[in-house]
């Protein structure tokens, strides 16, 4: 990690800038209006949160589709949905074991943990009727984590 000297004129602004050698040789270049020498943690936290929000919304449970404004019932929601991700995390890890994700050739994985379970999860519910073994088998496994 590192951070240049001084404010660097950057498209007409004057801000600093930091970097990070990422393990897979990128670079991440982080520009901030004032000095901070935890600018690149800080900025990891706040992935972090952004990967979730993502899971919770876009990339996975539509969270922005439910249009609740009630605090209490949006609570009950989110809580609901962070058990349900971490079901379909500790699932997809299970499946990545027995079946590995594909990495494809820049060293990424073909899907993330969370989709790979989460799909599976999807399928099972899908086809209730036809799958209860494999849902009273994911239940269990839930229990056990």
């Amino acid at each position: 990690m590192g951070t240049l000297s001084g404010k660097k004129l950057i498209w007409g602004r004057l801000v600093y800038v930091s970097a990070l050698r990422l393990d897979d040789g990128k670079l991440l270049i982080l520009i901030t209006p004032k000095p901070s020498s935890t600018s690149i943690s800080d900025y990891g936290k706040r992935w972090g949160i952004e990967t979730l929000f993502g899971m919770f919304k876009t990339r996975g449970f539509c969270l922005e589709s439910t249009h609740f404004k009630d605090s209490q019932r949006l609570r009950k929601l989110v809580a609901l949905m962070t058990l349900a991700l971490s079901w379909a995390i500790k699932t997809g890890e299970w499946l990545n074991q027995l079946n590995p994700i594909k990495v494809k050739k820049h060293g990424r994985l073909s899907q993330s943990i969370f989709r790979y379970g989460l799909d599976h999860l999807r399928s099972i519910v899908n086809d209730l009727d036809l799958k209860q073994d494999e849902f009273l088998a994911s239940v269990q496994f839930l229990s056990c984590t």
